[in-house]
């Protein structure tokens, strides 16, 4: 088998820079194929940025893991570079002083330090453990509408978006029925080419979702995590605003798309999902395959170089961006074998779905938790779930910053 460093060093800064890979996906689950050749040429490439930079493109597993994992690779958004020119961009000009206050997930220690420490207690595994009950209960609930409202549904609008949405709702303290148009809101931002106008209205709507929701909390706290991070008294009004939104579109859109993709991916290899269904105790690994084997987060994440960093035989000049590609990552054969396969047996510990290092995703407990009780739940109550129209007639999220499904119709 073919390891990272067998490839390492294939390339120099002096080679052509590709630009963003754009191409299309071969099939629902699998990353484009272009990810996989350069890979195999090298797992670092000079690419050129929108803006003219050239950086780094990233598709080996060990250069990944290791980037996101050195503190001399930066997450500031100063130091980033557009990767493809989208018309959204120019809504934000001027607009966004959040990665100043509270966008901890764009800043480096000891701001991030701060930050992860004032939150990393409310999503502690035993944390997550304590929500396990509300978390079942609200499956249980969704599933019923499901089948009260009777075949054909979208698992989308029925399951997938609910449960997450509603768990986030209880953890945050939001009132469930204000979930819809701030949804519109995530959705919007996370969409590449949302047009100006909408992307400013999405954003004023983000922007004036917490506010009134802080003062609130601050007469009447509750068993919430905006009141005891309100209590503790670490953050401004104007961060834990910004906190909120990123842990609140962070905490439904990827798991809501983890569901659908997933029960998607189940439902088209359906001896998987057969062993799931049979065996609930397989559930741990198969959340982790599903992760591996899908990988949601398509675009990024972004890094820059502090000083002259050598990766993998390949020297990143100081200053220079670069971005990395999970997916592909997650489907290196010189980590994981076999990894075109889906194979809910495996132990596919150590994949990079969720990032690595001091940034990796801090709600990745409750989204593993959700998964756990949600698939089995799924599949356990319509044991003949099925697609309700061919596959290839599933619409995909092709110009998202997380892929998944925008509609799943299914029946039973």
């Amino acid at each position: 088998m073919e390891s990272s460093d067998d490839r390492s060093g294939a390339v120099a800064a002096t080679d052509p820079p590709i630009t963003f890979p754009r191409d299309a996906r071969p099939g629902p689950f699998d990353p484009p194929e272009v990810l996989r050749a350069l890979r195999e040429k090298a797992p670092l490439v000079p690419m050129r940025f929108a803006d003219g930079h050239v950086g780094w493109f990233v598709t080996g597993y060990t250069a990944v893991r290791s980037i996101l994992s050195d503190p001399r690779f930066s997450a500031r958004p100063e130091r980033h570079h557009l990767v493809v020119e989208l018309p959204m961009a120019n809504a934000f000009a001027g607009r966004l002083t959040l990665s100043v206050s509270g966008m901890f997930h764009l800043q480096d220690p000891p701001e991030h330090t701060r930050y992860r420490r004032a939150l990393a207690a409310e999503f502690t595994v035993q944390r997550m453990r304590r929500l396990e009950p509300t978390i079942a209960e609200i499956t249980r609930a969704c599933l019923d509408d499901m089948a009260r409202t009777g075949p054909p549904a979208d698992l989308v609008e029925e399951f997938a978006f609910p449960v997450p949405s509603l768990v986030t709702c209880e953890l945050l303290g939001i009132d469930r029925d204000d979930r819809e148009g701030f949804r519109w809101a995530v959705a919007t931002l996370s969409r590449w080419e949302s047009g100006v106008e909408e992307t400013r209205n999405a954003l004023d709507t983000v922007l004036g979702f917490f506010p009134p929701l802080i003062r609130q909390r601050r007469e009447r706290p509750g068993d919430d995590l905006i009141s005891r991070l309100i209590a503790a008294n670490t953050m401004t009004d104007e961060e834990l605003a910004t906190v909120g939104y990123i842990l609140f579109a962070g905490g439904f859109e990827t798991t809501a798309n983890m569901l659908a993709l997933g029960t998607f991916a189940l439902l088209e290899h359906p001896v998987q999902r057969e062993a799931l269904r049979r065996d609930p105790g397989l559930v741990g690994n198969a959340v982790e395959e599903l992760l591996r084997y899908l990988t949601i987060g398509h675009v990024g994440p972004q890094r820059a170089a502090t000083e002259d960093v050598e990766i993998e035989g390949v020297l990143i000049r100081k200053g220079q961006a670069v971005m990395m590609s999970l997916p592909a990552a997650n489907r290196d054969p010189g980590h994981f074998d076999d990894p075109e396969t889906l194979d809910l047996t495996r132990s596919a510990g150590g994949h990079v779905a969720f990032g690595h290092g001091v940034h990796g995703c801090l709600g990745q407990q409750l989204a593993r938790v959700v998964m756990r009780i949600a698939y089995p739940a799924l599949l356990d109550r319509f044991p003949r779930l099925r697609l309700a129209v061919p596959p290839e007639r599933v619409p995909t999220k092709q110009n998202a910053m997380a892929y998944g499904v925008h509609r799943l119709p299914v029946e039973w």
